[in-house]
């Protein structure tokens, strides 16, 4: 095993995961499945697809999406890197540059409707606990008041 690459229960480890879920990914398409492999050899893990796993992770974590809607983030991202490196070459017509283009700000634009409807739903859900603290709030209120009055009166 060479040092550029890790088993599965040194990459769980390492983004603090399990090998199941690692595997699970891999079987629904968020992470590349592992190639075939001699019978009983273990599945080797690179820095590439350890730091991909780490990306997985955090997106799900910090969008709280579901792993369909991150296979889709993810997708869009990929066709994304697809069109960018096509885009680099410099004998790319303008016209099939506008078209890449074109593709490109499709990807974003979704990514952009899964990211707004988190926030929307984040925004909704930080306006109903600040009612709730407001509420509380004129309850704790009401009750000391209400115990002045017993006390002094």
């Amino acid at each position: 095993m060479s040092e550029s690459t890790l088993r599965i229960g040194d990459v769980a480890k390492r983004v603090g995961t399990t090998p199941r879920t690692i595997r699970y990914y891999e079987e629904i398409g968020l992470l590349a499945e592992a190639p075939d492999r001699a019978s009983g050899s273990h599945r080797l893990y690179s820095e590439a697809e350890v730091e991909r796993l780490q990306e997985v992770i955090r997106l799900k974590s910090l969008l709280g999406v579901s792993l369909e809607e991150l296979k889709t983030l993810l997708a869009a991202e990929e066709a994304r890197g697809l069109l960018r490196a096509q885009l680099r070459q410099e004998d790319v017509d303008p016209q099939r540059r506008a078209g890449l283009l074109e593709e490109a700000l499709g990807h974003i634009e979704r990514q952009l409707e899964l990211v707004h409807g988190r926030q929307a739903e984040l925004a909704k859900l930080e306006k109903d606990l600040s009612e709730s603290r407001q509420r509380v709030k004129r309850k704790l209120r009401e009750l000391s008041e209400e115990a002045q009055a017993v006390h002094s009166g």
